[in-house]
């Protein structure tokens, strides 16, 4: 299983991006997929997820300004992000959640300026 993250950049606080994941596979249709984050110095963090019925989770840092959603095969996951915040810059990747079993891709890199 391969999965590649993009759509990141360098943006504005209060801006957006909108990140995809594309897999190799149908791991989509048979997992809970998950968005994390590494913040520089930190630790990967689960920061969205959703199941295979639909139902999304998030942390509470990003609740309200984040979206994940597939689109209706489950071939990408998606990571709507509104309102951008400096603390949310970090490389972002896709996975299966909560425990990432697949093989981690690159990630993407979000970095958001004050």
């Amino acid at each position: 299983v391969q999965l590649q993250a993009y759509g990141g950049g360098k943006v504005q606080a209060g801006e957006s991006l909108t990140l995809s994941c594309a897999a190799s596979g149908r791991i989509f249709r048979d997992s809970t997929m998950g968005w994390y984050r590494q913040a520089p110095g930190k630790t990967r963090e689960l920061v969205a997820a959703i199941t295979k019925s639909g139902a999304t989770n998030y942390i509470d840092s990003v609740k309200g300004r984040f979206t994940i959603s597939t689109d209706g095969a489950r071939n990408t996951v998606y990571l709507q992000m509104n309102s951008l915040k400096p603390e949310d810059t970090g490389v972002y990747y896709c996975n299966q959640a909560p425990t990432g079993i697949y093989k981690w891709g690159q990630g993407t890199q979000v970095t958001v300026s004050s």
